[in-house]
């Protein structure tokens, strides 16, 4: 059974968000994401400064497996990207919810967050697929 952190938001799309007091969104991939594609060998990152929308494609992490993308779970400015997966992608399979988080984004749409779903939520969703 995949991890699953409560105070966390989940994307459909097997992204997590979490919001600092700031409104700066942490983005990585779930622990259900990293299982199904297996030993990570390859994370594309966005540039900071990137304005995107949310569910936009803005990264790319491959494994042994496939190629999957990575979607903004909400619309905003990049504002940072975790540059040690860029020499170290096995770290997303390691630590999905620490350190192998893929970006930082200041949040312009509050409400994209309304669109994501809990834990209990998200936990339904992965037993249905």
């Amino acid at each position: 059974m995949s991890k699953i952190i409560d105070d966390l938001k989940y994307a459909a799309s097997h992204e997590w968000v979490s919001v600092d007091d700031n409104g700066i969104a942490t983005v990585g991939i779930s622990d259900h994401a990293q299982e199904a594609l297996g030993d990570i060998v390859f994370v594309e990152l966005p540039e900071p400064g990137t304005t995107v929308n949310a569910k936009d494609e803005v990264s790319v992490v491959e494994s042994v497996k496939a190629a999957s993308d990575v979607y903004s779970p909400v619309s905003g400015e990049i504002t940072e990207i975790n540059e040690a997966l860029l020499d170290a992608p096995e770290t997303v399979n390691a630590s999905p919810y620490d350190n192998g988080w893929f970006f930082k984004i200041a949040i312009s749409e509050e409400a994209d967050l309304d669109e994501l779903m809990d834990a209990e939520a998200y936990s339904d969703h992965c037993e249905d697929e």
